[in-house]
């Protein structure tokens, strides 16, 4: 069995902001998946079903981001389960809006959510981080987190929620980086794998340096001019005269 724990703040005055993406992320697993309705248990809410044939738990800490461990650690003591059964969905603020990562372990990184699970569980838990941007400057911090996501994040949102939800068993089965390929693949449309990502290889090929394509949305011409050597104009012989007469003497 797995617990999918996404993190937020209860009520309606906070359901649309940045910090409340771990909440919207497994609403629409719950959706995608045919989850049961959910209900009121773990100091929280909850909702059964199964992705892979395998069981899972989503869970949405009522009790306020800064305590969310009492929550996840009920349930984890309730079913007799460990961290490596537990991942936890949140924001993070050191991902750019719309990236991806899931690791396990680690620090908490100033997120009072993770800070709270560490306390009841340790840290050997997965932490699937959904990425919404850093606003500049510590003082900003938090108006960012709990403020709304805006009109213009709503197709990225969108396409990261469904894309999260609908490659989700890849998560269950344990096949975290087949997982990240998946979703960079919906939400990006890159061909690019990320094994090659941040690789001198991936760099040429996104650079269009030689042996590794031409950058995208460069022109035909341009590629030519920049990925082929130039041919060079004869200065004697047959050739020469008759370019010579052609175009003239320079």
């Amino acid at each position: 069995m797995l617990i999918v724990a996404g993190l937020g703040n209860p009520g309606p005055q906070y359901a649309g902001n940045r910090h409340n993406i771990g909440f919207m992320a497994v609403d629409a697993i719950a959706r995608r998946h045919g989850f049961s309705p959910w209900a009121r248990k773990f100091k929280g809410e909850i909702a059964e079903g199964q992705i892979g044939g395998e069981k899972v738990l989503l869970l949405k800490p009522l009790t306020f981001m800064n305590v969310s461990g009492e929550s996840v650690g009920e349930a984890v003591r309730f079913f007799k389960l460990e961290p490596k059964d537990v991942v936890v969905v949140h924001d993070e603020l050191d991902l750019p809006p719309g990236k991806v990562r899931i690791k396990t372990g680690g620090g908490h990184g100033g997120h009072n959510g993770l800070k709270s699970i560490d306390a009841h569980l340790g840290r050997d838990y997965r932490r699937l981080r959904l990425g919404i941007g850093h606003p500049g400057t510590k003082e900003a911090v938090n108006p960012h987190v709990l403020g709304d996501f805006a009109k213009v994040d709503r197709p990225w949102l969108d396409d990261l929620l469904e894309a999260v939800a609908g490659q989700f068993e890849l998560v269950v089965k344990g096949e975290d980086a087949q997982f990240l390929n998946r979703v960079t693949l919906a939400t990006t449309g890159s061909e690019e794998p990320s094994s090659a990502k941040g690789s001198a290889g991936g760099a040429a090929m996104r650079a269009g340096a030689p042996g590794g394509g031409a950058t995208k949305g460069q022109s035909h011409i341009r590629q030519a001019r920049s990925g082929v050597p130039q041919v060079k104009i004869p200065e004697k012989g047959p050739m020469a005269d008759m370019l010579k007469k052609l175009f003239g003497k320079e």
